[in-house]
């Protein structure tokens, strides 16, 4: 296997004739420990991202470890979002849920607002949401949900950017967000596989999560515009920011990787 630097010194000297209007930036989930269980390399990975996301208490974290990534994100000038999800502690928050319409806003209020609260209390705000799990792929290709969703994102009384899934060919909900006024920031995954629609495989597939070669790579080809699905098809997505999820294996050495490879 090759290492992690030779994946980017390679990488870099094919694509350097492609280039993309601005850089992507780097984001992970963070803070989704809960309790005395741990999950993740927080304190390593947060000084090489840009933007956070951080557990709101329905699929992981709690006030005690929103409270240190907070602070953690705020020693190092990272950029605060809140991450939403079902209410699914037992299933880390990817298992689908029947939660809908209001319900469903007001579910994500509640998880914004214990968030909010924290930072406030130590100088800091969280700028946007970035749904989580089963609720953020439950998004794709359900125009209701997402309408839902970005309806959250635009009743929010201090107003939120919203990550959702950068796609091929997503017009709906680019009008969705100027029809409510949102602000979209549309994401690409370093660490997860695509299928030849521009989807994420899903996690029960084998190939659905790679290793810390093959994520950097795909990371330098992001923002170059030339990522291939799984099967090799061309994907036309233009990001605006890049996940390495805290819980892939490998996943400090992933970020260092890329953040050396992005500046």
């Amino acid at each position: 296997m090759k290492s992690v630097k030779q994946v980017v010194s390679r990488r870099s000297r094919k694509s350097k004739a492609v280039t993309t209007t601005k850089k992507p930036l780097l984001n992970c989930d963070l803070g989704e420990s809960f309790g005395p269980w741990h999950m993740g390399h927080d304190e390593e990975i947060m000084s090489l991202i840009d933007c956070a996301n951080i557990a709101c208490g329905f699929h992981a974290g709690d006030p005690s470890v929103m409270r240190k990534t907070l602070m953690l994100a705020k020693r190092h000038k990272v950029e605060i979002g809140a991450h939403v999800g079902y209410p699914d502690l037992q299933g880390f928050g990817r298992r689908s849920m029947n939660l809908r319409g209001q319900e469903l806003i007001d579910c994500i209020h509640y998880q914004m607002g214990a968030l909010d609260g924290i930072a406030r209390s130590h100088g800091v705000r969280p700028t946007y949401l970035k749904p989580h799990g089963a609720l953020y792929n439950d998004m794709v290709g359900d125009r209701d949900l997402t309408e839902t969703i970005i309806k959250a994102a635009a009743t929010w009384f201090r107003g939120a950017d919203l990550v959702v899934m950068a796609t091929p060919t997503d017009k709906k909900t680019v009008q969705m967000g100027i029809e409510y006024g949102v602000s979209l920031r549309f994401e690409a995954f370093a660490d997860r596989g695509y299928t030849s629609s521009g989807t994420l495989i899903p996690r029960c597939d084998p190939k659905a999560v790679l290793g810390a070669d093959k994520a950097v790579e795909q990371a330098l080809a992001i923002s170059s515009q030339q990522l291939r699905s799984q099967s090799g098809k061309r994907l036309k997505l233009v990001p605006d920011t890049i996940c390495v999820h805290g819980d892939t294996p490998d996943a400090v050495a992933i970020a260092k990787a890329i953040r050396e490879a992005l500046g």
